[in-house]
């Protein structure tokens, strides 16, 4: 366990981007709950996916930085599938801009 207190005591700023992209991408589970609850029904609104994008950048920030391989490469990945989900969610407003938003 004194790994983890010297992990903190040597805290510096890309270790704070790491814990700020954990802490952000684990959030967004919280919005799509909220959302669920308010619909009635599972959804997963606009903002899940932007959260989702924000928190995978931070963390595959921190993933380079410590140099881990398989880390970057989930990180990457999900990245990429966040970026796409916005594109279809945008793409289909264009399409149809008479739907409300929260079609996504």
């Amino acid at each position: 366990m004194s790994w983890f207190i010297d992990w903190f005591l040597n805290m510096n700023v890309l270790k704070v981007v790491g814990l700020a992209g954990q802490a952000i991408f684990g959030a967004r589970f919280l919005v799509q709950w909220l959302a669920s609850e308010r619909a009635q029904r599972s959804v997963i609104p606009v903002a899940f996916w932007y959260i989702s994008l924000i928190g995978g950048v931070l963390t595959l920030i921190y993933a380079v930085y410590i140099q881990e391989p398989v880390f970057i490469l989930s990180q990457i990945g999900g990245v990429v599938i966040y970026m796409r989900n916005l594109m279809f969610i945008y793409r289909d407003r264009r399409a149809h801009p008479l739907m409300g938003p929260d079609r996504a």
